[in-house]
């Protein structure tokens, strides 16, 4: 795919990502956007980022600022040193995309860029080179930052007693959560550390994965495994019976536990957060810039999650033993810490059994590109007759519609479809909500199937 701006920056395929054209749009954020005391970067661990990172480099001191090297560091990481510093940040990362992919996410001195940055950036492409004249600096103290908020506001004592997985695989976090549940308190086991890059996403967890993991907590008698995707700002939890716990559902639990009024997430999000009593709910368009435009205009105690896990903190919220301050990024370490000591000495299943009783689950197609999975769901949305049919193929029927961000059927018989280009790759989600975990997944397996079909009719996917 050509690299374009989607709901997590600017992502392509790395043999796309030239050094020109990274410090085309390097020097299109600098002018577009306010930058602060200068740019910290940071990347993951993909055999391109650390030359994407070097052009990154090359253009910021082109343009007369400060670089300031964070090394291969969580993107959360990163954007907690960007803001103690009331610095920009650049992160290389294309999240949870294979890694013949990558991208650009970019942290204004303000936080995570906007929609209205992200055309702001556009318009600046084609400006010239600088003068030069800016320098370099190195920071060796984010990752130890990033362990101290945990272990401040938690306590060494917060996770005594559990033993816990780490799926490790190659998220460029791996050590930093090793250290962070080490120093609250919990025996730690590593699993499955790679020197290759694995892509891991956390929302549609593919069933190999799901195998493993099971394999694992059953080996290993642990009380719960966690993990991250390739830039660690999207957890992944599976309790003691090896079942993946839902990033919406670690939401719900972190946001209560934190006492939230008001809870700001996408629509795609488990529906049962209406019934836990927040004062607000709101709900967005799927992409954390939507969640953070949503967080702006909220009041009260605000959070925001994604139904990948991703948490996004909005007010300096009390921790067991200490403050947490705001961070309006993706953390991955917040929902998965907050909800093991949440589940307390029970088992993290019945913790998560207290949730409401409302099931998501989601996949997708890859290797769909958006200039086909697009006009596919905008046909959908603008055809009833070819929603009818669609929902008849699976046996269940459409009562409500929201077009909010894809298409997103409510069905006769309980339950909701909902399918939807994805905005940074070249994927087609679906996402299925239900009653029970059986039937949610059936429907997911039978969607995914007959989308596949489709697809496949049109030529947009190979047979």
């Amino acid at each position: 795919m050509a690299p374009k701006f989607g709901t997590s920056g600017l992502r392509g395929l790395v043999v796309e990502l030239t050094a020109d054209l990274v410090a085309d749009h390097v020097r299109a954020f600098i002018a577009a956007c306010d930058t602060g005391s200068g740019i910290c970067l940071g990347w993951d661990l993909r055999p391109s980022s650390p030359e994407i990172a070097r052009a990154v480099r090359d253009a910021v001191v082109g343009e007369g600022l400060t670089l300031i090297d964070c090394g291969a560091v969580a993107t959360p990481a990163l954007a907690l040193a960007a803001q103690k510093r009331g610095a920009a940040a650049i992160m290389i990362t294309g999240s949870h995309i294979p890694a013949d992919r990558n991208g650009l996410k970019f942290y204004s001195k303000t936080g995570e860029i906007t929609k209205d940055d992200e055309t702001a950036i556009k318009a600046a492409l084609g400006r010239a080179p600088g003068d030069g004249g800016g320098a370099v600096e190195q920071d060796t103290s984010v990752g130890a930052d990033f362990v101290a908020r945990y272990v401040g506001a938690c306590g060494p004592a917060a996770l005594q007693g559990k033993r816990i997985g780490l799926y490790s695989h190659s998220a460029v976090g791996r050590d930093l959560m090793a250290e962070i549940f080490a120093k609250l308190g919990a025996d730690v086991v590593e699993l499955g550390r790679s020197d290759s890059f694995i892509p891991v996403d956390t929302e549609a967890v593919d069933p190999e994965t799901r195998a493993q993991v099971a394999a694992w907590v059953k080996e290993h008698a642990l009380d719960a495994l966690v993990s991250t995707d390739g830039d660690s700002d999207r957890p992944l939890l599976a309790d003691e019976k090896g079942q993946i716990v839902p990033g919406d559902i670690m939401g719900q639990i972190t946001s209560q536990a934190l006492a939230a009024d008001c809870v700001v997430t996408p629509i795609s999000s488990n529906s049962g957060v209406s019934q836990k009593g927040f004062a607000t709910v709101a709900l967005t368009r799927i992409g954390s810039p939507y969640v953070i435009a949503g967080m702006e205009v909220a009041t009260g105690k605000v959070v925001g999650y994604e139904a990948n896990g991703g948490y996004l903190l909005g007010f300096e919220a009390e921790g067991p033993t200490g403050p947490l301050t705001p961070l309006k990024t993706r953390d991955c370490v917040l929902p998965l810490v907050i909800a093991l000591i949440a589940a307390g000495k029970a088992p993290l299943s019945a913790r998560v059994a207290q949730e409401p009783p409302v099931v998501t689950v989601a996949d997708r197609l890859q290797e769909v590109p958006q200039e086909a999975s697009q006009p596919f769901v905008a046909a959908l949305a603008q055809d009833a007759a070819a929603r009818a049919a669609f929902l008849g193929a699976l046996g269940v029927g459409e009562v409500g519609l929201d077009l909010t961000d894809g298409v997103r059927m409510t069905l006769a018989e309980g339950g909701v479809v909902h399918i939807r280009p994805s905005g940074n790759a070249p994927e087609l989600r679906l996402y299925v909500e239900g009653t029970d975990a059986t039937g949610a997944r059936a429907l997911l397996t039978q969607g995914l199937d007959l989308l596949k079909a489709q697809l496949t009719v049109t030529g947009t996917l190979s047979k």
